[in-house]
């Protein structure tokens, strides 16, 4: 791969990834709020299965990177909501949800299950 395709790769991963921080910070509005696992798992499975395609020989680097990013996202909502309250007075999106880190594997493990069954019939 050249130099322009490397190029490229970064910007969809630097462009990709601060959507997705964004997406994440932001309350969900009422309507979706029964379906928030559903969500999660949903984008960790799509996310995965992109991720596994551009990058095919380090699939468990991007298992690993996308979990952490999972977590850290929690972590940050809650730290985030914490100075929200200070400053505003009331929190500004969800709060830490172990059950989200939950259906964000769930999501990476039916990525990663996917991703082995469409790349077996690629070959």
């Amino acid at each position: 791969m050249g130099v322009q395709g490397k190029v490229n790769r970064g910007r969809i991963i630097v462009v990709l990834t601060l959507l997705s921080i964004v997406g994440f910070m932001l309350k969900l509005p009422r309507v979706f709020h029964h379906y928030d696992k559903e969500l999660h798992t949903a984008f960790y499975f799509s996310a995965y299965l992109f991720f596994s395609f551009l990058f095919p020989k380090k699939w468990f680097l991007v298992f690993l990177i996308l979990l952490f990013f999972g977590i850290g996202i929690e972590l940050f909502q809650d730290f985030s909501n914490t100075i929200s309250i200070r400053l505003v007075g009331r929190r500004i999106h969800g709060r830490f949800d172990p059950e989200d880190v939950i259906a964000n594997f769930y999501g990476l493990v039916y990525g990663a299950i996917g991703f082995f069954i469409l790349n077996r019939f690629r070959r």
